[in-house]
């Protein structure tokens, strides 16, 4: 990796960089049959990287029948299990060969810091194709116990064609969280990356083929929502759905699935996440460390984002003063400037969306203590100060609804009692944390939240092995975690009959 490369050089590089804009099915890249393209522009800058191809439900049928053939080939689906694993361990290792280029792409494309495209996002990609192929030959079915007069075998068999829709915050991280388990179990993948940031798919895929993943496994078609990813959830001949994004979106394929084949569905959607600080925290340094870092990091544009802040009243000026501090280091900047913590929001719509909730967040009475402007207007990007609100309602919209962005609302209470009540008090339940010394409060707060994780004295704290998704209307099925090959298969039972 290229980390010690400096803004200038960086700039250099994007410069030259070559974008692949077409669409990439049955093994190559092709255009849109409409020949419609749409603009993808810099966040940094708001120039125009280059035009992508805007497939529709016609390229969408074209994608699904080269996943099938294959499918139905067994070039893949019925390959030996080593010989899976071997060829996804080459595109891991294709993937951090092309570290650089791939971190590149994601910055340009999304507007995140090249610093944590280059530590974080490409190198946990990496890891998650590695781990699964690892897993490919480690994972066993089942005898079931019937009595001696009988076999009975349970097994796993993959799904068919599996439709993944992914988000724009993680735009690489989220296609290998569902490539990884899904190519591992044998079934063929059509992706449909984000219109706001196709680029790192084009070039995935164009990756896994030199990796020598066969013709059809893996088809990429960028375009809208509306048109390419409603056309998936809609095919009658995709076999399995995995989304993650908006929690209307998600509700949306529910929908697209109930009106056509019944697909199997698994979604990771929005969140709300509380981050609860008790006056018997400890160590409020660390805290309001990881509490800053819980919203601001990717831009607030996390759906784990802590984006809740719940401290008990009798520490709650000191924990925002430390937090004050923090942020103060956190601030926009140049995405591909190595020393920037804090890039640019995706697009202008959603900087928009964002700025429009901070106005809301005073209308309704919330007091801003820091931020809530747009930043680095001269430079033509879309950029946000890192803004916190305090004295916010639990039942305020921006302490209710899902802002995707750099906004913090701090709320205060009084006795864990409350904190979960608050913690609880919305729609979501992807994330959630606890800060105390008191193990049994930890432990109460742990079993009470109604959230898929909970972080005690920390924050965001991860890994490969560890399954990630939430409840309510933050989704169903998990990813990470051998759990995640669960929703890209099916259970076949057979049944001997011993004479």
């Amino acid at each position: 990796m290229a980390a010690a490369l400096t803004l200038e050089q960086w700039e250099a590089r994007a410069g030259a960089l070559s974008f692949r804009h077409l669409a990439f099915v049955g093994g190559r890249f092709v255009p849109a049959l409409s020949g419609k393209t749409f603009s993808r522009l810099s966040p940094a800058d708001g120039r125009l990287l280059t035009q992508v191809s805007a497939c529709e439900a016609e390229d969408v049928d074209h994608a699904v029948a080269a996943a099938r053939k294959a499918f139905d080939s067994g070039s893949w689906s019925r390959m030996a299990p080593r010989g899976r694993k071997k060829i996804l361990l080459r595109f891991a290792d294709l993937m951090r060969k092309h570290a650089d280029e791939l971190a590149l792409l994601e910055t340009l494309d999304m507007g995140k810091p090249i610093s944590d495209s280059l530590a974080v996002d490409v190198p946990a990609a990496a890891n998650t194709i590695q781990w699964y192929a690892e897993a490919i030959d480690k994972v066993y079915d089942e005898i079931a116990p019937t009595a001696h007069n009988a076999l009975g075998l349970v097994t796993r068999e993959p799904v068919g064609v599996v439709a993944a829709v992914v988000p724009w915050n993680f735009p690489l991280l989220m296609a290998c969280w569902k490539l990884g388990p899904a190519l591992a179990t044998g079934n063929s993948v059509v992706l449909k990356p984000a219109e706001q940031s196709p680029l790192t798919a084009l070039r995935l895929a164009e990756i896994a083929a030199e990796a020598g993943l066969p013709d059809g496994v893996l088809n990429v078609v960028p375009g809208f929502g509306e048109t390419a990813g409603a056309a998936l959830g809609l095919h009658m001949d995709v076999d399995a759905v995995t989304f993650t994004g908006s929690t209307q979106v998600g509700k949306y394929f529910l929908e697209y699935a109930g009106r056509s084949n019944m697909k199997l569905v698994s979604l990771e959607c929005g969140g709300k996440s509380p981050h609860i600080v008790m006056a018997d925290c400890g160590d409020l340094e660390l805290a309001a460390t990881k509490a800053a870092w819980g919203i601001f990091f990717n831009q607030g544009e996390v759906c784990t984002a802590g984006s809740r802040l719940l401290v008990e009243e009798p520490i709650k000026e000191e924990f925002l003063d430390r937090l004050a501090r923090v942020t103060a280091t956190i601030q926009p900047g140049n995405p591909l400037d190595p020393a920037t913590k804090m890039g640019a929001i995706v697009d202008e719509k959603q900087m928009k969306r964002v700025l429009g909730y901070i106005e809301t967040g005073r209308a309704d009475g919330g007091e801003i203590r820091l931020g809530g402007k747009r930043a680095r207007i001269e430079s033509g990007g879309y950029y946000i100060e890192p803004t916190v609100f305090d004295k916010v309602s639990p039942t305020a919209r921006i302490a209710q609804e899902e802002i995707f962005g750099p906004v913090l609302s701090t709320i205060t209470f009084n006795g864990l009692d409350e904190a979960i009540r608050i913690g609880n008090g919305t729609i979501y339940g992807l994330a959630s944390a606890i800060w105390t010394k008191d193990i049994d409060k930890a432990l109460k707060a742990a079993r009470a939240l109604r959230a898929g994780l909970v972080w005690i004295n920390g924050w965001d704290e991860d890994d490969i092995t560890v399954p990630f998704g939430g409840v309510k209307q933050s989704g169903t099925g998990r990813d990470r975690s051998l759990h995640a090959m669960e929703k890209y298969t099916q259970l076949k039972s057979t049944w001997i009959s011993i004479r």
